[in-house]
């Protein structure tokens, strides 16, 4: 059954007339892969803590050599990766999310640029940045690209793998069913960044230019930056792929976390765990640390593995329905490859080498007095004792960030604010602060205004009266 169901959907693939062979031969062997049920189970009992020689503290590592000449040959050995298949919908912006502008006018992509930039203006090495796009950021990137033009950085940019949906039903390629917009395709999840490297060329440019390492970041992770403490580490040891970790909070109980399994490290992730031991799974004391999804991988292992079509990462099944149609999309994770790289770590990480911005509350953190950027760099404010950020909820009349920057005058004060949540029709004034723990709810139909300068200490604001 399964055999007659590949061989109907590998001869509508072949006609497919807009994606490459590599691509058709990369999407039939994930589906062949799907289709054969052969995915390995976890079993429990097997699944050990690592210890601290796979999941390596970041206090323990030596610090890297101190001279501009020896720091410069490391940076030489660096290419500097950013997932940039993304859109920023969730936020309510059309086109790549990274293009949203985080502060002071700077996009993610801007404070990037900027972060390289001085990083190779200070020691003269050549870190090139590659964005690694999907067909929906693509030609969006490419225009603004174009800005940084006349900056003395290389930028590449290339497309991540374009798979078609599967029509549910049948098992046949959306597309040969006649739907040919960009709603019949979708890129495979960012387990694709290794044959889309090799396929497109950068991979052999790299090594052709001397690059041993590629530092791979979500490029709306504000904490990924450079880090030659790492990147030493890794070269003096070997190490082919690295993972940075962080310890959990209850904010981050559904992140994946490294596993010692059969005398490798391995990522286990939420939907790989049976069901009587999901509490198990999310709970902070037996699964301490989760991935940040900073990955450092050596760019020859990965030649050497995509060469032999070695990496088969767990399937990520994603049903959606689209346009009324229930479609099938098959993806693979990038951090699930550490388990076929040689001498793999993990390095639990300070939580500073983490702050993605998700939604609009992340945005309120990263342009609140909580932090400061010099040189693209966003540095936490030391005013702050809590090594924990505030937590922020915001109704969602602030979900887009266009009505979030039109609903405060200014970014109000939280150095000392511990959480705050904000439902129904709010307003901010500029110069407010607020500390401890505030709630702010404004009635259905009633517009609530915070006048300016208002300080707000361990308040429960319900109405006008509360102020």
């Amino acid at each position: 059954m399964a055999d007659a169901k590949l061989a109907k959907l590998r001869e509508a693939v072949t006609g497919l007339g807009q994606i490459s062979d590599k691509e058709k031969s990369g999407f039939i062997s994930l589906v062949s892969r799907y289709l054969s049920g052969t995915e390995e189970h976890i079993e429990w009992p097997k699944i050990h803590t690592p210890t601290d020689e796979v999941v390596v503290p970041y206090d323990t590592i030596a610090a890297p050599p101190e001279d501009m000449a020896a720091t410069k040959a490391l940076l030489d050995k660096l290419a500097v990766l950013k997932l940039n298949g993304g859109l920023g919908t969730t936020m309510g912006c059309t086109g790549p999310k990274s293009v949203i502008e985080v502060r002071n006018g700077f996009t993610f992509l801007d404070l990037i640029v900027l972060q390289i930039e001085s990083l190779n203006k200070k020691y003269g090495s050549n870190v090139p940045l590659l964005l690694m796009n999907s067909f929906n950021t693509h030609d969006d990137t490419l225009k603004i690209v174009e800005k940084y033009a006349k900056s003395s950085i290389d930028i590449h940019t290339f497309n991540q793998s374009q798979y078609p949906r599967v029509v549910a039903d049948e098992f046949l390629p959306w597309p040969s069913k006649g739907k040919t917009d960009k709603e019949g395709w979708y890129p495979p999840g960012h387990g694709d960044i290794f044959p889309a490297l090799m396929n497109s060329g950068k991979l052999d440019l790299l090594l052709s230019q001397g690059k041993e390492y590629v530092f791979i970041a979500n490029s709306d992770n504000l904490g990924a930056i450079v880090d030659m403490k790492i990147l030493n580490h890794l070269i003096q040891k070997k190490n082919e792929y690295c993972m940075e970790v962080t310890p959990k909070t209850l904010a981050d109980v559904k992140g994946g976390t490294l596993i010692s399994y059969e005398g490798r490290v391995q990522l286990l992730e939420i939907a790989q765990v049976p069901d009587a031991h999901v509490d198990e799974f999310k709970s902070i004391e037996k699964f301490k640390i989760f991935n940040t999804n900073n990955l450092w991988v050596n760019l020859k292992a990965i030649k050497r593995l995509v060469e032999a079509d070695a990496l088969k990462m767990e399937i990520i099944p994603n049903p959606k329905e689209v346009e009324g149609v229930k479609v099938l999309q098959l993806e693979t994770a990038a951090g699930a490859a550490i388990r076929f790289f040689d001498h793999a770590i993990g390095i639990n990480v300070p939580r500073s080498r983490f702050l993605p911005v998700k939604a609009t509350s992340d945005l309120q953190l990263v342009q609140s007095d909580l932090y400061t950027v010099v040189d693209g760099f966003v540095t936490r404010n030391s005013a702050r004792k809590d090594p924990s950020n505030p937590s922020i909820e915001l109704g969602p009349e602030f979900k887009k960030v266009g009505c979030f920057l039109g609903r405060f005058k200014s970014i109000p004060s939280i150095v000392e604010l511990d959480s705050l949540k904000v439902s129904g029709d709010v307003w901010f004034g500029s110069g407010i602060v607020l500390k401890g723990k505030v709630t702010i709810t404004a009635k259905p139909g009633v517009k609530l205004e915070i006048p300016d300068g208002k300080v707000l200490e361990n308040k429960v604001i319900n109405g006008p009266e509360d102020l």
